[in-house]
């Protein structure tokens, strides 16, 4: 049994940048197939976390190209993002564990990559690969057909 969608008034601040209004967090709750005694089959703790990614007024574009980049097989055909917690055998336990997943994946695109620095290889390290090379060639000129001389 689905419970209807719940939301909740502290917004997500995931850094200085991005804050996700709880407007666009929508939990539903279900059995869970966890631990929790003789509860395990009255109480709806497992929490479902959507929130859409392409439709998120909070998220800037270049976290978001990052962020469906990163999640494109986690994402659904609408564009949500789902996560799911039913690691404890509360529900409001649950509920704070997807706020953190979600706000950890956020943070990990949110950063931008690090340019590589384009660097030469050192100097010893070409002389010792045609060292190699050359002994490499001269043990296999070794093994051919003997001449003669």
């Amino acid at each position: 049994m689905r419970w209807p969608c719940v939301s909740f008034v502290q917004p997500l601040r995931v850094n200085s940048r991005i804050i996700i209004p709880p407007g666009e967090l929508r939990f539903s709750f279900v059995r869970s197939s966890g631990p929790g005694g003789q509860n395990v089959n009255k109480v709806n703790s497992k929490a479902q976390l959507r929130w859409s990614v392409m439709a998120s007024a909070a998220l800037p574009e270049d976290v978001r190209a990052r962020l469906s980049a990163r999640l494109a097989r986690r994402l659904n055909d609408r564009g949500e993002l789902v996560i799911v917690s039913q690691r404890y055998r509360d529900q409001a336990r649950n509920v704070a564990d997807c706020l953190a997943k979600l706000r950890d994946v956020i943070a990990v695109s949110a950063a931008p990559p690090k340019r590589r620095k384009k660097t030469r290889p050192p100097q010893s390290a070409s002389e010792s690969r045609l060292r190699e090379k050359r002994v490499t060639a001269e043990k296999k000129r070794r093994r051919g057909p003997v001449t003669d001389e």
